[in-house]
């Protein structure tokens, strides 16, 4: 079986409202498995980096300042097309274009406090796990429920 990994973040908007069961029990669900997991307050070096692509662009500044504002809980999941179903999890970026029954669909309305961030590319996830996470914090363990969600 061929899996991936994915890098999703809990926003601060998200944490401040209770959100983060939620959005790792819909990932648990869906079959995904937890390799990594760290609650934090990133520094703005860190998400700055982590936004690089978008620098000089209108939000850039604001999206800084706000991913900086207070703690994010940032994880990694493994699982087959994380990135690709991660993102159709999370739904569109815009909460207001997602559909019911996203993430972003179910809890979002502005474009400026839409939840959560995931990888758009399995190069932008490796990347991202890197700059987020060093190789000891992301845990290799069996489960024993792989079988009953893999082929």
């Amino acid at each position: 079986m061929s899996t991936e990994q994915t890098f999703i973040a809990v926003k601060p908007d998200a944490v401040q409202r209770g959100l983060i069961g939620y959005i790792i029990s819909k990932f648990e669900l869906k079959g995904y498995k937890l390799r990594a997991l760290k609650f934090l307050v990133p520094s703005r070096d860190l998400v700055e980096e982590h936004y690089a692509e978008h620098k000089g662009k209108p939000f850039y500044e604001k999206l800084v300042g706000f991913m900086a504002s207070g703690p994010v809980c940032a994880m990694i999941w493994e699982g087959k097309q994380a990135v690709k179903t991660g993102r159709l999890m999370l739904g569109a970026s815009n909460p207001l274009d997602s559909a019911p029954g996203t993430i972003r669909g179910d809890y979002g309305i502005d474009l400026g406090r839409n939840v959560c961030h995931g990888s758009d590319s399995i190069e932008s996830a490796n990347r991202e796990i890197k700059l987020w996470f060093q190789p000891s914090e992301i845990q290799v363990y069996d489960r024993t429920i792989e079988p009953w969600i893999y082929e």
